[in-house]
Order: C-alpha cells, then structure tokens, then sequence
C-alpha cells in the first residue's frame, strides 16, 4: 500500500481510479490491515491532486459497502487512532479544517463530526494552555526573583557584618527587609 501510494500521481485516472477499488476491497474484508492507512497524510502540503483523487474514491467505496456507519466507528476507534492521526489530522487547526472540507466535499461530511468538535473546542483548549504557560511562567519568574532576593541579602549581610555584628543579624533576619533597605539607600543617593 505504502508504495502504490507513494506512486499514485504516476497512474492516469482510469488506473488510479481501479487501484483504489482494489484497496478499498481489501479493506472492508480485512485482507489488508487497516494500519496500511497511517501513510495517508491529508494537508494541502503533503498531498497532490493525485493522491486526494486516490484518498476519495478509498473513503467513497469503504463507506458504499461498508456504510457510513460503520465507516465512521472505524475511524473514531481510539485504539487505531494514531493510525488514523494523518487522514483524521488534529494536531493543527489549518489541517483539520482542509480535511473536515475534504471529506464534507466527496459527501462524507458525516466522517467528520469529531473533527469538527474537536476544532470548535480549540480555542478553549489554546486559551488554557497559554493561561497555564502564563502561570508557570510567573511561577518561575517570582521564584527566581526571591533566590535573587536572598542571594542579594546575603551579600548585604555579609558586607555589613564587616562593619557591625549587630546590623547582620538584623539584616539575615529578614531577606525582604534587608532588600527594602538596600533599595531606599540607593534612592537617597
């Protein structure tokens, strides 16, 4: 399968065209496994006029024989759903949105109920994402902030037990203060 479809845009139509009876058949009385299909890419960049003639008649003879259906459990199996990740694609919206088109164009629109709930649903999912990249962004920022806090109270500490004993247990005492005071010192100046 792998090679009849790497080659399909050398075939002419009529070729083309008996080819993708003959893998449908072996599809729908499981002589060929259904895994063959993790080949099939279905974007703009990864497919040719060829190969999405070849991918239509595939789908339009699987769901005449074995119904749309069926068809459809087959595809919305999640078990086989990496396999079917390159002809069902929702990993970016731009792909999904060409085969929902794809299959909606050749009469399949019911194949792809899942991709369109799965494309409505993407903003809310892109939101969340970058809410919790924001968050463990901050996160992140505001623990880096108060080890550099620390380090900078040590160094005050350390720079004023040179001068009085006293003032570096007060300054170690509390980092926040000892930053604060560092900060009001340098705006006098």
């Amino acid at each position: 399968f792998e090679e009849q479809y790497a080659m399909i845009h050398r075939l002419e139509t009529n070729k083309l065209r008996n080819v993708a009876k003959f893998f449908a058949h072996l599809l729908e009385t499981d002589a060929l496994p259904w895994t063959c299909l993790e080949h099939v890419r279905l974007n703009e960049e990864e497919t040719t006029s060829s190969s999405r003639i070849f991918v239509k008649i595939l789908c339009q003879e699987l769901a005449e024989h074995l119904g749309l259906g069926t068809l459809r459990d087959r595809f919305d199996d999640p078990y086989m759903a990496d396999v079917f990740a390159g002809l069902m694609p929702r990993e970016n919206p731009r792909d999904t949105r060409f085969a929902i088109n794809f299959f909606t164009s050749i009469g399949l629109g019911g194949l792809t109920d899942g991709l369109r709930k799965h494309l409505k649903d993407a903003p809310k999912r892109i939101l969340e994402a970058q809410a919790a990249a924001a968050k463990a962004a901050l996160d992140a920022a505001s623990s880096s902030s108060s080890s550099s806090d620390s380090s900078s109270s040590s160094d005050s500490s350390s720079d004023s037990s040179d001068s009085d004993d006293s003032s570096s247990s007060s300054s170690s005492s509390s980092s926040s203060d000892s930053s604060s005071s560092s900060d009001s010192s340098s705006d006098s100046d």
